[in-house]
């Protein structure tokens, strides 16, 4: 009985194991099968990808040539514009040094001008430096500007007054009033220390100095040349130039205030000018006052002889009334000879009560001038 059983399983287990098999086999050829399938799809797939290949080669090297055509048309197209713009960049480049040449001796010019100029200002400091050659500087501004602006006979330069000064000009006043002093003397040496002091103190120094050498050349002027009577009252002190005279009235104010009480006047050369024109149109007013009789003269002379050319005048229109009556009178008579003329080559004899009639009767005509632009009104009149 145990050996039946034991068989029964060993049967069992042989038919499990035969069935395992089985099922192994039939997995594997399920496998097979599958990996079979699959290894055609590869295939098919290889070969899809190979056309796929093929036709990205074909359409790459399509593309390559396109792209190598096309940059070789860049290429040159950028060539051409590279030695377009080269030989251009080239011209550009003669021209723009060839305006550098001119400029550049243009500046050679100018700098010879410039190292003259040097010379001239060196040499007009070293005038400047002194104090004769600098009161004749300012003394040749002066000088120049009022003999521009006035006529001879009008000022005089370097004339002595009572006191035995010489001021450096005098201007006549209209009227026979006392005449004008101008001083051109300034204290330039001050002015030009105040104005190249650098440093604050020095600068206070450099300005006290200059309002006391002012202060004391105003002093001289109102005390020489402010003679009651023999001069006007006032007096000008010239500045020789413009920036003087402004920063003179920007940081000198009170030595400004204290010259005017003293009755000087600064004038820069503008205002100096400005005064000379306005006592030139005194001068001029005071001429024609002084000659006014004379005109009046000649004007009363010029109304005599319009009144005797208003004489002469219609005297002639007179005369040239009297004659349009002749003309008149001709025309008359010429009208009468042609109408009778007229008749008579008509041979229209009238009787010698209607003549008579018709001679009562004015008859009016309108007489035509040979040009046509005259028209008379003549009256048939015995």
């Amino acid at each position: 009985m145990f050996s039946a059983a034991a068989a029964a399983v060993i049967l069992l287990f042989l038919v499990l194991v035969l069935r395992s098999n089985s099922r192994r086999r039939q997995d594997a050829a399920r496998q097979a099968a599958e990996a079979e399938a699959r290894l055609s799809e590869l295939i098919r797939a290889q070969s899809e990808m190979q056309g796929r290949l093929s036709a990205m080669a074909e359409t790459l090297s399509t593309r390559q040539s396109e792209l190598n055509q096309a940059v070789s048309q860049r290429l040159d197209g950028m060539t051409h514009r590279i030695g377009t713009t080269i030989t251009e960049q080239t011209r550009s480049t003669h021209e723009n040094l060839r305006k550098l040449q001119e400029r550049l001796a243009v500046i050679d010019a100018a700098q010879n001008n410039i190292q003259t100029l040097a010379k001239d200002v060196v040499g007009l400091q070293a005038i400047l430096s002194n104090k004769q050659t600098r009161g004749a500087f300012g003394q040749g501004r002066m000088e120049t500007i009022i003999a521009d602006g006035l006529p001879l006979g009008a000022y005089s330069f370097q004339s002595s007054l009572s006191n035995g000064t010489r001021p450096d000009c005098t201007i006549r006043m209209p009227n026979n009033a006392p005449p004008l002093v101008v001083d051109a003397k300034f204290p330039l040496e001050a002015w030009n220390a105040f104005r190249e002091a650098a440093a604050p103190e020095a600068r206070r120094s450099a300005a006290q100095q200059f309002r006391r050498d002012l202060e004391v050349h105003i002093k001289d002027i109102s005390e020489k040349y402010l003679l009651p009577g023999e001069t006007q009252d006032m007096a000008f002190l010239f500045v020789p130039s413009e920036s003087i005279f402004a920063e003179i009235h920007e940081h000198f104010e009170a030595v400004v205030q204290k010259a005017q009480r003293s009755r000087v006047v600064f004038v820069s050369p503008s205002l100096l000018m400005l005064s000379i024109q306005v006592i030139q149109a005194v001068l001029k007013d005071q001429r024609m006052r002084e000659q006014a009789h004379l005109i009046q003269g000649e004007v009363a002379l010029l109304m005599e002889d319009l009144t005797r050319l208003d004489d002469r005048t219609r005297k002639l229109q007179g005369h040239f009334l009297a004659a349009q009556r002749d003309v008149e009178q001709i025309v008359t008579s010429s009208e009468k000879l042609t109408r009778r003329g007229a008749k008579i080559g008509a041979l229209e004899l009238e009787a010698p009560g209607q003549s008579e009639t018709d001679a009562e009767t004015p008859q009016t005509k309108v007489v035509e001038s040979r040009t046509g632009l005259l028209k008379l009104r003549v009256v048939d009149e015995e």
